[in-house]
Formats: structure tokens, sequence, C-alpha cells
């Protein structure tokens, strides 16, 4: 008779497998619009070392490569070390294209710092901290910038910024949320950014940058941000950025590109269902039988010490 235990073992056993088999990379096609390689980017990411996400740097870059994307910026909170992590991780894989960054997280702004080597401090004003962020070599992007967290973007920080948020997460929960976006990056001369300030819930790359470099180099992709030559789709596939490469992707229906797949397909559900019911299987199951009343060896009870001396 075949056992409960090897029932559930195999099922487990056939949910890794279906998994395993059908968790393979989105492919990264070679995207060439108008004479630059354009590259899928999300330039806003946390890990789990020294951040608040819920996978490792390593596991950011093989799950950005899963999303079919170019390249990600990931940005510990006010540390640089997890990008550093990942980028040498993915060198050594052949995976995207990493920058090291960091989100500075002030009492009155959120600024991304991606393309930097060294921690940026955030106890300073957003002008201050945006060129430090130049002296290194990086770029700044304003984080999210909804109305309760921009307040330290004065006039001085606006025109410093290399870009802006235009599609984050929080568009598709806040009713206003896009347009506070639109609001902040119609007072300066800003690249259109999309990110998807990923923890570890929903999907890498959900709101993405679409960059149109010279090549996939981390260089390439700093210097088109700085030139602001990039295209973001928000609600409703409304799209912002450079009005020539709007053109140009609309030609190439760029805007068509597979969206990530937050949800699996149906082999991932058939992959999950199993897994789940095999370790429900082992725990509830176990437990039945452990509760089960087992009968005592002598009905009669234990004899006692007299009958068992004479």
């Amino acid at each position: 008779m075949i056992s409960h235990r090897f029932i559930y073992g195999s099922l487990l056993v056939l949910a890794i497998a279906i998994g395993t088999v059908n968790d393979r990379p989105r492919a990264r096609p070679m995207r060439m619009i108008g004479g630059y390689r354009v590259l899928a980017v999300d330039f806003h990411t946390h890990s789990s070392m020294w951040s608040d996400g819920a996978l490792t740097p390593w596991g950011l870059v093989l799950e950005a490569e899963r999303q079919g994307l170019d390249a990600i910026a990931i940005t510990g909170h006010n540390q640089v070390r997890d990008g550093q992590w990942g980028r040498s991780f993915s060198k050594r894989i052949g995976g995207p294209t990493i920058l090291a960054g960091e989100e500075i997280l002030a009492i009155d702004y959120h600024v991304l710092a991606a393309g930097i080597t060294e921690k940026v401090d955030s106890r300073q004003s957003a002008a201050s901290a945006i060129d430090q962020i130049h002296r290194q070599g990086g770029i700044a992007i304003a984080a999210h910038p909804f109305r309760g967290i921009r307040a330290g973007y004065n006039e001085a920080a606006m025109k410093r910024l290399d870009g802006a948020e235009m599609c984050h997460p929080m568009i598709y929960v806040l009713e206003s949320g896009q347009r506070e976006l639109e609001e902040f990056s119609a007072h300066a001369p800003v690249a259109a950014i999309g990110s998807s300030d990923f923890h570890g819930t929903g999907a890498i790359g959900i709101c993405r940058t679409y960059v149109f470099a010279r090549d996939e180099s981390e260089r390439a992709i700093l210097d088109a941000v700085r030139a602001r030559k990039t295209v973001v789709y928000g609600r409703q596939g409304r799209a912002y950025g450079d009005p020539t490469l709007i053109r140009l992707a609309a030609q190439a229906r760029l805007s068509d590109a597979a969206p990530p797949d937050s949800t699996g397909t149906p082999l991932d559900w058939i992959s999950r269902i199993t897994g789940l019911a095999a370790l429900a299987g082992m725990v509830f199951g176990g437990r039945r039988r452990s509760g089960r009343l087992t009968a005592p060896r002598n009905a009669s009870g234990p004899r006692s010490s007299r009958s068992e001396t004479t």
C-alpha cells in the first residue's frame, strides 16, 4: 500500500519540477528604433540585504532577467552596497546591466542616485545631494514625488535633477497620483522615468523606462537619461518623454511590448497549487496520524509490582 507520505512527497517534487521547467527568463529582444538601442530599465528596486526588500541582490538580478529587463538600478535605502553586490553578480552570469545606486531618504525629499560608487549623505539639502551624485558621475531622479514628499525640491534642486518618476505603482492606487507626478515634472525639463519601487510584492518592472541609448552599457544609459532620451507609459497607456521619441516608439508599437506578468502562467498556478496541496497534506495529515488513539499493549493494564515478583 502506498503511504500518504510518499504521495505528498511526490506531489511536492512534481510541483518543484513544473515550476523549475516553467521558470524561464523572458526574452530580451534587441530593440533598434530610429538608430537607438532601446532598453527596458527599472531605476528603483530594493533588496533584502541592507534595505527592506524581499529578494537578495542576486535574486533581484535573476528576477529582472526573468521579467525581460535590460537593466535595473538597485537603490538601497541610504546605502549603495546592495547595488554593488548585484552588479558584481550580474557581470559574472552575463545578466542585465546593473546600476549601483541609492535611494536617499531625507525628511522632505527622496531622490534616486544611479551609477554612483559611494553613499550620499541624506543629511543635506536636495540640491547639495544631487551635486554629490553628479560628482560621482551618477544621475539624480526624483523618487515618487507625490505632494506629501517633495517639499525639499526647491528651485535649485529642480534645476539639478536629471529625471523624475512619471510612472510609479502608486498611480494605480491614488486617483490623483498620475496628475501629481505630471505637476511635479512640469516645473523642470527632466527625463520621464518609470520605476517599480520593487520591494518584493507586485512585479519588478511593472513601471519601466524605455531608454533610447547608443548601447546597453551603464555609461550609455546614464548619458541617455541626462539627454532626456526616454519614453514612459503611464495610466491608460499615455506616453511621456521626448516627443520625437514618443512618435518613433508609436511607429514601432513599443507600447505593445508584453508587460511583466505578476500573476503567472497556467503552469505557474499548477505548480503553486500542487505544492500547497503537498505541504498541507504533510502538515495536517501528519497531525491526524499523530493524534490517533492507539490501543495499549496490554488490554488488562500494567501488572502490579506484586504480581511481577510472584
